[in-house]
């Protein structure tokens, strides 16, 4: 058993006030893990790292200046993936990440905005009136939708609501407080992937 988790996410840019939206949306949907480690006497830190580059970048120094917590990179894949975290993460952005195993790669597929559509009515709840659900691709897989084709669905979908085209630090991290866990993990692989290892690795 580990007796501390390090998360390292990407997103919220470099501004403090988003940067606390990140962490509170991922802790609010990451309860039942917290939970866990509370319940295992596990230290569970959520840090919001920026841009991807400064992600992977702060996950690398946590691996030696953390080297007995489980530390783990959590970023938007920007693509359909094949291959496993770390070799995807290679081809794509350059990254080598040495000898350190795939458990500690996670990979939001495409991006995290697959996970808000997962919950269709988080987002009919969050948005209200004039939030448009037919406008949202009804792939059951969410990770099979490419990155831009989500992105202007989510767009068209919420134009005609009080707040506005959606926008991921302004909305996204606060839609993804109320998301119903079960239903992203059914939709996407990837994120039930997360929460498997962890609860794995909190319970071993």
């Amino acid at each position: 058993m580990v007796n501390e988790i390090r998360l390292y996410v990407e997103g919220a840019g470099n501004d403090i006030h988003t940067k606390k939206l990140l962490r509170d949306g991922f802790r609010s949907f990451l309860n039942a893990l917290i939970q866990i480690a509370r319940m295992n006497r596990i230290k569970f830190q959520i840090i919001a790292c920026g841009r991807r580059n400064q992600a992977f970048s702060d996950f690398s120094t946590a691996l030696q200046k953390h080297p007995n917590a489980f530390n783990i990179l959590l970023v938007d894949s920007e693509a359909s993936v094949s291959k496993s975290p770390w070799q995807h993460l290679q081809g794509r952005d350059g990254w080598n990440a040495g000898q350190v195993s795939d458990e500690h790669c996670h990979l939001m597929v495409q991006i995290m905005e697959a996970w808000l559509i997962a919950d269709l009515s988080a987002l009919n709840r969050f948005y209200g009136r004039g939030f448009n659900e037919n406008a949202v691709p009804k792939n059951p897989n969410v990770e099979q939708i490419e990155k831009k084709t989500l992105l202007s669905a989510l767009k068209d979908a919420t134009r005609n609501t009080s707040k506005g085209e959606y926008h991921k630090t302004r909305h996204g991290f606060r839609i993804l407080e109320q998301l119903e866990v079960a239903k992203v993990r059914h939709a996407a692989p990837h994120c039930d992937r997360l929460f498997k290892t962890l609860a794995e690795k909190m319970n071993s």
